[in-house]
């Protein structure tokens, strides 16, 4: 936890040294500003001595100098709040890119393992957690401990006895916060989890309300997301206790030496060793003191709060990527699209394997479908072609070239997909089909979405490709969605291409439309085709039917039809002759 929270002020100091000039501003602010509060006390100091002897000219005098200090005071306070308006705006803007750069760096697989909404959640807080703790070092706890550093030396100049005191107790009231602090610190932390855990489980249950009303389980999602709740409500308590706890035993332990203090100021005063003024200086520095140490007090909790929320993204920063690229590594070159797969060993676990020692070769141009029981391993061979995971054992090669030995970037950009359920942005329709090759222009768009067939809806719309689709794409229906996703293919123009279910929400009339679409994109591409509506497949080069990551049969749709009690000639029964049949 220590490690992380080392990481996390790391990891602001690099972005904050990039604007140095600004701190330096800053600091020097605040600095003026300090000295001048501290000075102020004793120039009123002065005016009640000048005043209880009569000294009319001197108070008049004193009265003025006050007013030119405060002018001082103000406006170098004003000048560091401009500054630090840039400086703190500045530096979050560069978490943010910092951490959005970073997340969209991991793996598939990383995203699969975590809700969105607390990933947005660690990304708010790691920026906000950067501002709070500014906050508090250049303005609230880094200047209260330079104005009590001043205090306490002019106590020590012209009051030893009482500086004394009050460096004794300070010394004390300090270290006692430091060391609460890092005792209540893991449990901020595990309250700061369970802020994520809760707000991750409302955004899976708000993304799946759907599923709550079609499975009618209000009570049951209802009843767990109390649990989540409840849990959140006894860290949280637990914290704010701790809290509590150190602000009852300051508030006493400062009620004590204010005491102290003043007995000992009136019984010198009495003695003719202090004056009025003293006594007033005395008060003013007190009531400073207290005030500085109390809020440093909740100024130090409150930073270590900041670190509990902003550690969670910052493992998230220290976490390695699960797929990266070598340093070396180039962008690759495909000229014919050929791919093999060379021996390739993979699982999802460690204690299983989807592929084992699995070779399989598709010729530049060949258009290769991938049917078979679902599980069996079709999904997992376009994602390792992808190279959203790694193999384990094996290769897989483009024209020779090994898929891990080439840039991410220029592989996927290479390869164009067509997915059984395809996700859009919350932007209009012209960008999400444009997301395929931003270059595009608006006529390449508008022909794209005429092969694949969506034109004719995009164009019923009142705002045309203007609409928006929403989140995810959900004011378009299944159908919709899939021609938009095949409009994106089109564009891409990619030389390998595959389709993993891409027909597989559209009505009939819908789908034969498309399939002269797809006919026409699949010409001189590399495409793989991925299947179980076998009707959409029988006019491939080759099928391959794949059943427990091993290829059990191959061939053209007329060759495994003859084939004596096959899992395709069984398959197609099914599928030609009904279920009842079979």
């Amino acid at each position: 936890m220590y490690k992380l929270t080392k990481k996390t002020l790391a990891i602001f100091w690099r972005h904050s040294k990039k604007y140095k000039w600004q701190v330096i501003a800053i600091v020097s602010c605040v600095l003026i500003y300090t000295l001048a509060q501290a000075y102020v006390p004793l120039l009123y100091r002065d005016l009640i001595d000048a005043l209880t002897a009569g000294n009319l000219d001197a108070a008049l005098g004193i009265v003025m100098l006050v007013f030119v200090v405060n002018l001082i005071k103000l406006t170098s306070f004003r000048f560091s709040g401009f500054v630090n308006n840039f400086f703190e705006a500045r530096v979050m803007a560069d978490l943010t890119n910092t951490c959005y750069q970073y997340l969209q760096e991991h793996s598939y697989g990383f995203f699969t393992s975590n809700f969105v909404g607390s990933l947005v959640t660690k990304v708010r807080r790691f920026e906000r957690a950067f501002e709070q703790i500014s906050d508090q070092i250049l303005f609230d706890l880094g200047r209260a401990l330079l104005d009590m550093v001043i205090i306490h030396i002019i106590l020590l100049w012209q009051y030893t006895f009482f500086g004394l005191i009050m460096v004794a107790w300070s010394v004390v009231y300090l270290l006692f916060t430091y060391f609460y602090s890092r005792f209540k610190l893991p449990y901020d932390f595990r309250r700061a989890e369970a802020d994520s855990r809760t707000t991750g489980h409302l955004a899976d249950a708000v993304t799946n309300n759907i599923n709550v009303k079609l499975f009618a389980n209000y009570g049951f999602e209802k009843n767990k997301f109390s649990e989540t709740v409840e849990e959140q409500f006894r860290l949280r308590k637990k914290s704010w206790d701790l809290g509590a706890i150190s602000d009852t035993l300051l508030s006493f332990y400062t009620l004590a030496i204010e005491f102290i203090i003043m007995y000992f100021a009136v019984r010198m005063w009495g003695q003719g060793l202090l004056t009025l003024g003293d006594i007033a200086l005395f008060q003013v520095y007190l009531y400073r003191i207290f005030d500085k140490l109390w809020h440093a007090g909740g100024n130090i909790r409150h930073i270590y709060e900041a670190l509990a929320d902003a550690n969670e993204m910052t493992e998230i920063l220290s976490e390695e990527h699960g797929i990266k690229d070598l340093e070396d590594a180039g962008p690759i070159k495909i000229s014919k699209g050929e791919i093999e797969f060379q021996k390739v060993s993979f699982g999802y676990h460690e204690d299983g394997a989807v592929l084992d020692n699995f070779n399989f070769k598709i010729k530049a141009g060949e258009r290769v479908a991938l049917i078979g029981p679902s599980g069996g391993g079709k999904s997992t061979i376009a994602k390792l072609l992808f190279r959203f995971y790694d193999v384990r054992n094996g290769k897989i090669l483009i024209d020779g070239q090994d898929v891990t030995e080439v840039t991410q970037g220029s592989l996927r950009g290479q390869i164009a997909l067509v997915p059984q359920d395809p996700i859009l942005f919350h932007r209009s329709l012209m960008e999400n089909i444009r997301y395929a090759r931003p270059d595009a222009s608006n006529e390449e768009v508008t022909e794209a979405a005429r092969l694949a067939h969506a034109h004719e809806f995009i164009s019923s719309f009142p705002g045309g490709y203007h609409t928006l689709v929403g989140e995810r794409g959900v004011k378009l229906s299944g159908g919709e969605r899939q021609r938009v996703a095949i409009a994106r293919a089109i564009l891409k123009n990619a030389p390998i291409l595959v389709l993993d279910e891409a027909t597989s929400s559209l009505d009939s009339e819908s789908e034969l439309y498309i399939q002269d679409s797809l006919k026409e994109l699949m010409q001189d591409r590399t495409t793989i085709v991925i299947a179980h509506r076998l009707s959409t497949i029988m006019q491939m080069d080759r099928i391959v039917v794949i059943d427990g990551g091993s290829i059990i049969e191959e061939g053209k749709h007329e060759e495994l039809l003859k084939a004596q009690k096959g899992t395709y000639q069984r398959l197609w029964e099914i599928q030609a002759g009904g279920f009842a049949a079979a």
